[in-house]
């Protein structure tokens, strides 16, 4: 039980810091013995749970990413999301061509469970299983505003996540000031707290119950962002959240 916690532990890690990361790194900030965590780190190694690249850095592997493919099969929100985005009404519309990500909350992150791939570089590149600090996303933002107030504060009593970018949102406080226009406007905007010069807009996906249960998002660089005009691109994003919503049942 105690080395596959210390397993676990490590696949998290690994995933939370996008791959950078070190035995010392690891050693230290899990608290684990060298000498355990290298016997830890061979025996993961062969089971492809990790691998090492060329510069010695510790990358998740490819079995888990067999196991979520797994789980992401049988989801009905990543079937929706792949159902909608392959209609013909998705391929011909505004949205077509741009990178376009499905997540869901788990704690003060967000996991993507979806992704369509546009040929722009971003300097982001989404992928199945991929986890970013929730406030500082655009689905983050609409998925944490949806929350009772009271887990909103037992989901950062203590500690907030450091910044990414030098404009990310800093704290509680400044997370909960723009809820409000969000909310207004009907979708979310993450300015260049993931990644500086990437614009991504987020707009909620309910259940029959009306529930928020993930949240949809289109990225852009901002040279394409002012070319295609924010607004235009939240509401189409807004319209094509309300239709996957459609397909889970939402009225």
């Amino acid at each position: 039980m105690p080395a596959l916690r210390r397993a676990v532990a490590v696949l998290d890690y690994i995933s939370e810091a996008c791959g950078e990361v070190s035995a010392a790194r690891l050693a230290q900030d899990l608290k684990i013995p060298k000498s355990t965590l290298h016997g830890l780190l061979s025996a993961m190694e062969e089971l492809g749970l990790i691998y090492r690249d060329r510069l010695g850095r510790i990358q998740t592997g490819a079995r888990p990413l067999a196991w979520s493919r797994d789980f992401v099969a049988k989801s009905d929100l990543a079937s929706a999301f792949h159902r909608y985005f392959n209609s013909p009404q998705a391929q011909q519309g505004i949205l077509a061509g741009y990178t376009m990500t499905m997540t869901i909350l788990d704690g003060a992150n967000v996991v993507y469970i979806a992704c369509s791939q546009a040929h722009q570089p971003l300097g982001v590149t989404f992928q199945v299983g991929m986890r970013l600090p929730a406030p500082f996303t655009a689905t983050g933002k609409i998925l944490l505003a949806a929350l009772p107030e009271a887990e909103l504060a037992t989901t950062f009593a203590g500690t907030f996540p450091p910044p990414l970018t030098r404009l990310s949102v800093r704290d509680l406080a400044a997370l909960r000031a723009v809820f409000p226009a969000q909310e207004a406007r009907g979708y979310s905007v993450d300015d260049g707290e993931v990644r500086e010069g990437m614009i991504c807009l987020g707009a909620a996906i309910c259940d029959h119950s009306r529930h928020v249960k993930a949240a949809l998002a289109l990225s852009v660089t901002r040279p394409e962002a002012k070319a295609a005009q924010i607004s235009t691109l939240g509401m189409a994003l807004k319209g094509a959240a309300d239709q996957i919503s459609h397909l889970l049942g939402a009225p």
